[in-house]
């Protein structure tokens, strides 16, 4: 199944934090954070809002950095993804 967001969102696959800290301990999953950081899927086409044009900025393969609670997780075929708009994106990871 494929999955096409509208307008100005962004689909996300969250990418998996470290599961050791730098000292070597190692965490259980409920001591770890959700993460933060997601390599865009799939991108919307944009939007026009109050008569100005919101390009998109992030593509397809771009890994980000995205506020901690935006958006919309949901389970599809097992796999785990988060729909977010443009906005909550705070920047791209180079």
């Amino acid at each position: 199944m494929k999955i096409k967001p509208l307008g100005s969102r962004v689909l996300l696959k969250e990418l998996e934090s470290e599961e050791k800290t730098k000292s070597g301990i190692v965490l259980p999953s409920s001591a770890k954070e959700k993460p933060f950081i997601g390599e865009v899927l799939e991108v919307g086409p944009g939007e026009v809002k109050d008569g100005k044009e919101i390009k998109m900025v992030v593509k397809k393969g771009d890994r980000v950095l995205y506020s901690k609670y935006s958006g919309t997780t949901f389970k599809l075929d097992d796999e785990e993804y988060l729909i977010i708009k443009q906005d909550d994106i705070l920047a791209i990871l180079e």
